[in-house]
């Protein structure tokens, strides 16, 4: 059947709708506003935001591919962190990055690839020069810079294994890019450590690596924790 399309721009309108209404129920998740035990109902979504329940219904979706509300047997709700697993596969993550540059102290034939650490030099000194927003979805951006510091030490199945933990700790991971210093202060970190391996200076690499990795996992059970105990304390929205 031949639908007729809209008016012009009816199209980047319904789009932004469905950007707008994600941004906002993400936002509402991430600061805890939502207890656990709050049913994320369509019908009072849409109402609360003012749409119909499509923008909701997709922004739900995208919600629980990143992990930030899970499916149960009445419909989503807010998923709890569990901070306990969460700091076992933050360990496993940092004992993942680590072993990139531990193999090439142990064999001084191993080098990262040199063509990688001069493409994530330039894209993070773009960004140092034009440092977006916080937002959570800066997680994905700090994502790809460690599997590709991963890849550049030659070992596939290392970063395989990394890439793996991140995605099953990237929805708590996202309280990590919720501040402005936090955006700045990975970019420089990132850049300190891949002019570090460029230069061969490995123990240094080491150390910084640990140090950002470190400081990442202690500022994410904190915020985490942080956000539980909003959970706890806030009365149902919805």
């Amino acid at each position: 059947m031949y639908t007729r399309p809209g008016p012009a721009g009816a199209e980047d309108s319904t789009l932004s709708r469905r950007d707008r209404v994600h941004a906002l129920m993400r936002e509402e998740v991430l600061s805890g506003r939502i207890t656990p035990h709050t049913r994320l109902g369509e019908v009072r979504l849409a109402e609360h935001f003012g749409v119909s329940r499509t923008p909701v219904r997709e922004a739900l979706a995208r919600l629980h591919s990143d992990g930030l509300v899970e499916r149960r047997d009445n419909g989503f709700y807010v998923a709890v962190p569990n901070l306990a697993e969460l700091r076992d596969l933050y360990e496993l993550r940092v004992a993942l990055e680590l072993r990139g540059i531990a193999r090439a102290m142990e064999d001084r034939t191993i080098r990262h690839d040199p063509r990688i650490l001069v493409a994530e030099l330039d894209r993070w000194e773009g960004l140092r020069a034009g440092p977006p927003a916080p937002d959570p979805s800066f997680v994905l951006l700090d994502e790809e810079f460690h599997a590709a510091l991963s890849r550049a030490s030659g070992n596939g199945a290392l970063t395989e294994s990394l890439v793996s933990v991140n995605q099953r700790i990237r929805r708590v991971r996202m309280y990590d890019f919720l501040t402005g210093d936090r955006i700045t202060s990975t970019i420089t970190e990132h850049i300190q450590i891949v002019e570090h391996l460029r230069a061969d200076e490995l123990d240094a690499a080491y150390r910084a690596l640990h140090e950002h990795v470190g400081a990442s996992m202690e500022v994410v059970l904190e915020r985490a924790q942080r956000a539980l105990t909003q959970m706890a304390l806030h009365s149902d929205l919805f």
